[in-house]
């Protein structure tokens, strides 16, 4: 029995090292990744029990994936194994200024995107859980897996479990038409909506007010979100929403922060100064600290404190997992010294 479960797809990520570009390396490092089992690592490493679903293909990349995985202490025993389809890659690119950082996908025809509904016996698999997470990259991957996201959450629904949905938007996958027309009817089963301040404009068409271009990047201030999370509860009455809040004057220096709005209520944080080793799944680890802080400590305000101390550190970790532990989130909400610890 989990605390927290998690659906949707994972990768092998392929980067070339120092900076080099796909066309002139001659080696590439392995990790694995993927949102929601970022997610499902993040809040093992916090001390929840989790639970990562999804569908692998029975092969050795498969296989690469589940171990990495267990390896987190994330249970894996729910995974479908499949004879056909495949293994997404991408493959990363990191730049510097003014050269931004790329992702190149080939995700096509992986196993997961095949799933079927009946595939996974969700009431299994949700018994005695507490929280299911998915997000906008798994019904972007098929009709089928869409509509087995709808299975996903509508089992949650109905097992009492709180759901959360990390918009998630990605244009490499869908259109924003698209990813509106299959995402609203989703919302009817979300308790929990986690989104950028850039995604809710995309898919939603609920855009944020007053923000300013300068100097090639977006000065980002909290206020004019928070309009924008009081609309989107209106709209389909989540209990809570939470933007997260980015400013990137330069590849390897960004800001960062998050609010939240529930119980007619805002609640903000911190603004951190990241020096950034790797920025994917910076958001994945904000979703997990929102999850802890909500399930132990039981608080809205204590779920944005942590999901934006959790993610401050992800953005110091190489690959797309937080090996972060639950005492340096408490360290740095306290205020921790950059001083070498010895």
């Amino acid at each position: 029995m989990s605390d927290v479960v998690t659906f949707g797809e994972a990768m092998v990520r392929l980067v070339p090292p120092h900076f080099e570009r796909l066309e002139q390396t001659r080696s590439l490092d392995v990790q694995i990744g993927g949102g929601e089992l970022n997610v499902a690592v993040g809040t093992s490493r916090l001390g929840l029990k989790s639970t990562w679903v999804s569908r692998l293909p029975k092969n050795a990349l498969g296989r690469l994936l589940e171990n990495r995985v267990r390896q987190t202490g994330v249970d894996t025993s729910h995974l479908i194994w499949s004879d056909d389809g495949r293994v997404g890659l991408y493959f990363v690119e990191f730049g510097a200024a003014p050269r931004p950082s790329s992702v190149l996908y080939d995700r096509a025809h992986s196993a997961i995107s095949a799933i079927r509904p009946g595939e996974v016996d969700w009431k299994k698999v949700l018994a005695g859980a507490k929280w299911l997470h998915t997000s906008g990259i798994t019904p972007a991957l098929s009709d089928s897996a869409a509509a087995v996201a709808r299975e996903a959450l509508k089992a949650a629904r109905e097992s009492g479990a709180t759901v959360s949905y990390d918009l998630n938007y990605r244009a490499k996958l869908w259109s924003p038409e698209k990813a509106q027309a299959v995402q609203e009817p989703l919302m009817e089963f979300v308790d929990v909506l986690i989104t950028t301040e850039e995604d809710t404009g995309v898919v939603f068409k609920i855009e944020a007010k007053g923000t300013t271009e300068a100097r090639g990047f977006k000065e980002v201030t909290a206020e004019p979100f928070k309009d924008v999370a009081r609309r989107l509860q209106e709209k389909f009455r989540f209990k809570a929403v939470a933007i997260t809040l980015r400013e990137n004057p330069l590849v390897w220096r960004n800001t960062w922060t998050a609010i939240a709005y529930a119980d007619g209520k805002f609640y903000d944080d911190v603004k951190y100064e990241l020096e950034i080793v790797d920025r994917i799944g910076g958001g994945d680890s904000f979703s997990a600290g929102f999850i802890y802080g909500s399930l132990v400590k039981k608080s809205y305000e204590a779920a944005v404190r942590y999901g934006n101390a959790f993610s401050a550190l992800k953005h110091t970790i190489p690959g797309d997992f937080n090996w972060a532990t639950l005492q340096e989130v408490e360290t740095l909400l306290k205020g921790a010294s950059l001083r070498v610890a010895r």
